[in-house]
């Protein structure tokens, strides 16, 4: 059985009925807005942002989930997928998971229109139910997340990153939303009680691993869908590349600088970067801290008693260091 098959086992059914839960939230008067929300519904991926909501769901709660559990999931959803579709306008993406995105077929006003419809048709699924713990925990994430792309616009500029700095980039852009699906499981069944926080800092934690792993990736020669270098080549400063600028002596440390600012389009150049990196110990660095942040989620899921959703979830987290693409 494929590992995300055997994630979402124990919670198959909560997952079939959030589909039709999800198309029926997603729905309007307009032809044109129905016929684009159809096309991201069936070009949807994974789903493991709604998975994460439901299995600490019924972790926290022997099993139990809640109709606020699939409204929080609904929201998750479609505010995840309203940002999806304003960063190919803002990237000038026409591609997204294999497939055109929303602004190569329909153009950057109507993605635009989109992105802000499926993230209003979020913000009222929760004020018209007064879910107002769950959209709290939703909008600190939105507004996270916009802080950390503009965060790391602005110190692309300069190339001026620290590790620390790095750190707090991936938490606002990545880490951010996986908290906000974890503690909103939580919220959805638990409120007001220590898990809210304690599935929060789970999430994070996932969300930081995940995001070093995907930066990774820009090193490896695996078929992800990304090229290999695209990283560098958009200057973005990650956790391989930090560690061996901090490392480097100040000619090693300005010829890098200097490839990053003014030769990152030279094919041959991306892949001296890379060797580079590779052999001054950048990537073993990085996947020690990325095991160092599965560990310490790993952690706090041994402080719930086991059970099928708990082994689900180790499972997560492990995949999330494990896979390929």
């Amino acid at each position: 059985m494929k590992i995300v098959e055997q994630i979402k086992q124990p919670i198959a059914y909560e997952m079939d009925l959030f589909e039709q839960k999800f198309q029926l939230s997603m729905s309007s008067r307009v032809a044109l807005l129905n016929r684009i929300t159809h096309y991201i519904v069936n070009r949807k991926g994974k789903q493991m942002r709604p998975m994460f909501v439901f299995l600490v769901s019924k972790m926290v709660s022997n099993g139990e989930v809640s109709e606020r559990t699939y409204r929080g999931a609904s929201v998750i959803e479609l505010i995840h997928t309203a940002t999806l579709v304003h960063d190919d306008v803002v990237d000038d993406s026409n591609r997204r998971r294999g497939f055109f995105s929303v602004n190569a077929l329909w153009k950057n006003k109507i993605a635009v229109l989109i992105g802000d419809y499926l993230l209003s048709k979020g913000l009222l699924l929760s004020i018209d139910n007064n879910d107002f713990d769950l959209l709290k925990i939703i909008s600190i994430a939105v507004r996270e997340m916009s802080e950390g792309e503009l965060l790391q616009i602005e110190k692309a500029r300069k190339l001026d990153i620290t590790e620390a700095v790095y750190y707090e980039i991936i938490r606002q852009k990545t880490a951010t939303l996986i908290a906000a699906c974890c503690s909103l499981g939580a919220a959805s069944v638990k409120p007001e009680s220590q898990h809210v926080e304690s599935m929060r800092k789970f999430g994070e934690l996932i969300g930081m691993a995940f995001q070093i792993k995907d930066d990774l990736f820009d090193y490896g020669d695996a078929q992800i869908g990304k090229p290999t270098g695209i990283d560098i080549k958009e200057q973005k400063m990650t956790l391989p590349l930090i560690y061996v600028l901090n490392q480097s002596s100040k000619k090693d440390k300005n010829w890098l600088i200097n490839s990053i600012k003014n030769h990152n389009k030279d094919t041959k150049r991306v892949k001296e970067v890379i060797a580079f990196v590779k052999n001054n110990g950048g990537l073993d660095y990085a996947i020690k801290k990325m095991k160092a942040f599965q560990e310490e989620a790993l952690q706090i899921l041994q402080t719930y008693p086991e059970s099928d959703y708990r082994n689900s979830l180790e499972l997560m987290v492990n995949y999330v260091i494990d896979r390929k693409k």
